[in-house]
């Protein structure tokens, strides 16, 4: 892609969050763009949001379980960049007009005390680098259509990639802990809506570990001349598939001796 295409589709996912209307399907117009396209777009995209006033905060990984990889017919994950104004607290009302259609994962969130810079990151200088991890709910949102209404062509990793892998806003609660204290393979959330339970997890379907995720980013950050900088909150990744969230709807996610977390969508 060329750096004018590559600005025309960051401006294109600016308007479509600024405006909260979807925009087509990306990767019908380039269906030959890669990932290093996608990372482009989404750079361009984060560039705007800084020089609009807002502030990095950290990092969120997705597509970390299989079946969610299977379904996009990839074999790696994804990241996307935190800004300050994703953060909501523990049991938030979420205004009826902020997003275009939310979904909520139950995530292990990471706190880091220490950078972690590629190449070579392991599970274990994750550990070492980490202050603490928390519960916590990741917001989904997409700029961009699930299925294109004309070709009923639905949106790809291209797609989720360039719109910023899909964030939308994070909840942090529960109880959190040091790393080296949790056994975070089983740690498990059992979600609910309006006190239905929709889903079930553990921390084992992130990668097998949660830290792996945190790894993976440390090591494709370095591809890019980027690293996880000492204070980032990073989300490892969710180990249930995403629950819709309706207005009205209040979606909790109960980690047992971790504590729950909770938001509320007006």
């Amino acid at each position: 892609m060329t750096p004018e295409e590559i600005e025309g589709l960051a401006e294109r996912l600016f308007e479509a969050e600024r405006t909260r209307t979807q925009t087509r399907v990306l990767s019908l117009e380039f269906p030959e763009a890669n990932m290093d396209d996608a990372y482009a777009v989404q750079a361009a995209l984060i560039r705007r949001k800084l020089a609009a006033g807002r502030k990095a905060k950290g990092w969120k990984i997705g597509l970390t379980s299989k079946a969610m990889q299977y379904a996009l017919n990839i074999d790696i994950p994804d990241s996307g960049v935190l800004l300050d104004d994703m953060f909501f607290p523990d049991s938030a009302t979420i205004p009826a007009d902020r997003f275009i259609q939310p979904r909520v994962e139950a995530e292990i969130a990471f706190v880091m005390k220490a950078p972690l810079e590629g190449p070579d990151v392991t599970i274990f200088d994750v550990l070492n680098a980490t202050d603490y991890i928390t519960p916590a709910l990741e917001i989904l949102d997409t700029r961009v259509q699930r299925v294109d209404p004309e070709t009923k062509k639905a949106r790809t990793i291209f797609d989720t990639i360039s719109d910023n892998a899909a964030n939308g806003g994070i909840v942090m609660g529960g109880r959190p802990a040091r790393p080296l204290d949790a056994d975070m393979r089983w740690i498990g959330a059992i979600v609910s809506r309006n006190a239905e339970i929709e889903e079930t997890g553990l921390g084992a379907g992130v990668l097998n570990h949660p830290a792996a995720g945190i790894a993976w980013l440390a090591n494709r950050l370095a591809q890019y001349g980027s690293s996880i900088a000492a204070g980032d909150v990073v989300l490892s990744g969710s180990f249930i598939r995403p629950v819709e969230a309706r207005h009205g709807d209040t979606i909790t996610a109960d980690f047992g001796p971790y504590g729950t977390v909770s938001v509320y969508f007006a």
